[in-house]
């Protein structure tokens, strides 16, 4: 809301200029956003006379005038076109100093002496007006100082109100607040009623009393509608951003800034019949004030005649009764209307007016006749004319209740942490305009104004206290509690390691949206049915993700539609599966990797990535987690991952993820370049890890046996190993696999693994016995479990 500060200092006198007011209101939660000057710096201007104007001989849109400032008569030189005898006018006299530190001096125009120069609204910072020079009022006194008879000396003062303050949407209101702030009187406005002279009046019919319980209106004929608006209501309009159209809508917008209750007047003479409050017929067409046409929704309160809509309730009037030259008889309309019947209804048709402003925050429900006496008298003193009666409908039972408060002093001084003396806190209250009741047993009882509807509950109050007495001068104190560390177990290994252990492998972590796009959930993850939002910001956020591959796969798909072919990611993040009707959060890891395998060098060219590349990267991690043995990878089928390059990731016989490369329909649907390899873990999983335990170095020798087995070709070496390792005996060190041969003299379908056995005692060494026969059990497991054959 903007103000002007002149207007402010009419209702209520604060010690304080501008900027320190501005400061106060901002400290009280009334903030801010700007403090401007009326015009720009400049001095050394008066109001002209221009006693002639007369052809300059040797320019034609040049114009030699003859301008009195009320002493002396000067002749200057001036190429408005609308510089005319007897008009008057901004005279910028020698010496005079304009924006932009230009200052005026005598000069010769074309061979004529000029004296002065005649402004323009923009030539003074007024506006950007350059159609010509500023013509000023027929009773404007010649020689006075522009500054003061403009009223140029005054700041505006802009300040961005929370919603729940619309009682500060009115001058009278923010004076109220000011009034509080400095324990200043604020003066009252002359709302006295206004004496009916005629007896005409117009009914009125509540069909929708629940968003409508009070609706007044007054008739007021044989108005001057050509009469002329004053200045000072021009400049305080104008200075709060409104535009001065006619005194009649003049006066309906300056009762609107003055009190802060919208008004509008009607043509009595375009209504036929008197006034309804209804909801809209669906479709019901309205043309507005502003010249669109709209086709209102039936949850759209409108003001109606017996045969047509007129205006939109709370928002904005109707172009087939507006006020016009020929408009000789008003209705003048004044009405409480319900907030949530109006709120969100002028976004729904693109606008957004002072009314509604207003309205979608609440007006006081009991300002309205207050409101309709003000601008009657205002419209009587300007355009003159005859009023009628106010007439006034109402439905008690959906008008707001006074609302009565309890308050408790202890409850005070346990929510601000500080004692406020009894006093004081009566004091503040009292400021406010709420009215109290003696204290009883440590508590009051209060009485709430009714344009404080912001006030509902014994906290609003404590938050008045605070914001009165200054929160700058509340105590600052440091929280005490009590903050038991919680116990982590020795064997947890913490996310920031799992993170930097990925970032040192080359990977960077993405943080990607919880939301995704339904098809593309299904795609990544059919197994769960993906939770959908009832409220979606867009189709492409409209699940809750079950997996965290789709969203590092877009942003795959957006660093390569950058020229980044080599990509590594991961995140760390939660997916949402619904589990028996419970929706159930669970973090997890998951990554990502395509291109080359190495960044591009003077080395030489580095090879794409394959399926061991991101398999190397997943079994280094639960290296790091200390207990990697209690894994396994089990080939297995998934929605989103290729047939033959996919594994169930098991822990002790449970899966907790997924690995292997994307499958390729998946890809070419996302535009990925390249193959793409992923994995996904329960992030739970790795980071119960098992602490490290000692053993004493063996000083005795190894011994080694290499063992060259066939086995069937789709069979994985973890397979092998298992068995090997269950097999060796438990001084069995090390199984290896290093080498794999297929081709001559292995038959079709089979595959020849070359094993590398280490077995080591740690108090003695191995006799050649005891390593034959722990070998020959390796090989007979392996024969019947897997139909394995040791290769000569």
């Amino acid at each position: 809301m903007k103000f002007s500060e002149q207007w402010l200092h009419e209702l209520v006198q604060p010690e304080l200029d501008a900027q320190a007011l501005a400061d106060q209101l901002s400290l009280a939660g009334l903030e801010v956003d700007d403090v401007e000057s009326v015009a720009s710096d400049f001095s050394g201007v008066v109001v002209g006379e221009i006693f002639s104007a007369e052809q300059h001989p040797d320019a034609d849109k040049l114009r030699v005038c003859q301008v009195s400032n009320g002493a002396e008569t000067f002749q200057v030189v001036c190429g408005a076109p609308n510089a005319r005898g007897g008009m008057k006018t901004a005279f910028a006299m020698v010496g005079a100093k304009l924006p932009g530190d230009f200052k005026i001096k005598k000069a010769k125009l074309r061979g004529v002496e000029s004296m002065g120069m005649l402004c323009a609204e923009d030539e003074l910072g007024l506006s950007d007006d350059h159609g010509g020079i500023m013509e000023l009022p027929a009773d404007a006194p010649v020689g006075q100082d522009i500054r003061e008879y403009l009223n140029l000396n005054d700041k505006i003062i802009d300040v961005d109100l929370t919603p729940n303050r619309g009682d500060c949407l009115g001058m009278v209101g923010m004076a109220r607040e000011v009034g509080v702030l400095n324990k200043a009187p604020v003066a009252e406005i002359d709302c006295s009623p206004v004496v009916a002279s005629i007896e005409d009046q117009i009914s009125i019919e509540l069909q929708a009393p629940a968003a409508c319980p009070r609706y007044l209106g007054r008739v007021i004929r044989n108005i001057n509608i050509n009469a002329e608006t004053p200045r000072w209501m021009v400049e305080r309009l104008e200075r709060s951003g409104v535009r001065s159209i006619d005194p009649v809508v003049d006066v309906t917008n300056y009762v609107l800034l003055e009190l802060g209750q919208p008004m509008h007047a009607f043509d009595l003479n375009k209504l036929e019949g008197g006034i309804r409050v209804r909801m809209a017929e669906q479709d019901e067409p309205l043309q507005l004030l502003d010249g669109s046409e709209v086709k209102l929704n039936a949850d759209t309160l409108v003001i109606a005649d017996h045969n047509k809509a007129v205006a939109m309730a709370g928002i904005m009037g109707g172009g087939n009764s507006e006020v016009s030259e020929e408009t000789t008889d008003i209705m003048l309309e004044c009405a409480y209307f319900d907030p949530i019947a109006i709120a969100g209804r002028a976004r729904n048709y693109g606008m957004h007016t002072d009314a509604s402003h207003r309205y979608e925050r609440g007006v006081d429900w009991q300002l309205q006749k207050r409101a309709t006496e003000r601008a009657t008298a205002l419209l009587l003193e300007i355009v003159g004319g005859e009023a009628g009666p106010v007439v006034e409908a109402a439905d008690k039972a959906h008008l707001p209740e006074a609302v009565t408060l309890t308050l408790r002093h202890e409850r005070v001084s346990a929510l601000l942490a500080m004692e406020i003396p009894a006093a004081e806190i009566e004091e503040i209250l009292t400021r406010l305009g709420l009215q109290l009741s003696p204290m009883q047993s440590g508590v009051w009882t209060i009485a709430v104004p009714s344009y404080r509807f912001d006030i509902s509950i014994e906290e609003d109050l404590i938050e008045e206290i605070a914001r009165v007495y200054g929160y700058n001068n509340l105590p600052s104190k440091t929280p005490r509690a009590e903050l038991p560390l919680p116990s982590i177990k020795e064997s947890q290994v913490g996310v920031g390691q799992v993170r930097r252990h990925l970032v040192a492998r080359g990977y960077q972590e993405a943080i990607t949206y919880s939301f995704i796009e339904a098809k593309l959930a299904k795609q990544f993850d059919d197994q769960h049915e993906a939770v959908a939002l009832a409220n979606p910001i867009s189709a492409e956020m409209a699940v809750m993700r079950t997996t965290l591959w789709a969203g590092l796969s877009k942003a795959v798909a957006y660093n390569q539609a950058r020229q980044q072919s080599r990509v590594r990611l991961f995140e760390i993040g939660q997916r949402f599966v619904e589990e028996g009707g419970e929706l159930t959060q669970a973090n997890s890891l998951a990554a990502i990797i395509t291109g080359n395998r190495l960044p591009e060098s003077w080395m030489g060219k580095s090879d794409k990535v394959d399926f061991f590349d991101i398999k190397g990267d997943l079994e280094s991690l639960l290296e790091m987690a200390g207990d990697p043995d209690s894994y396994t990878l089990v080939a297995d089928k998934h929605v989103a991952l290729h047939p033959g390059q996919s594994a169930r990731i098991e822990r002790n016989g449970k899966t907790v993820g997924w690995i292997g490369a994307m499958h390729p329909s998946l890809q070419k649907q996302l535009d990925l370049s390249g193959p793409v390899y992923l994995f996904e873990l329960e992030l739970a999983e790795l980071l119960e890890g098992t602490l490290p335990r000692f053993s004493s170095l063996s000083k005795f020798p190894e011994s080694r046996r290499d063992l060259a087995m066939v086995i069937d070709q789709q069979l994985g070496f973890e397979a092998v190993r298992q068995i090997a390792k269950e097999q060796g005996g438990e001084f069995l060190k090390d199984v290896i696999l290093f080498d794999v041969y297929t081709g001559q003299g292995i038959e079709a379908g089979r595959k020849s693994l070359a094993l590398g056995l280490t077995w080591q005692h740690p108090s003695r060494t191995l006799n050649e016995e005891e390593i034959n026969a722990s070998v020959a059990a390796v090989v007979e497991r392996l024969t019947n479990d897997l139909g394995a054959v040791l290769r000569d």
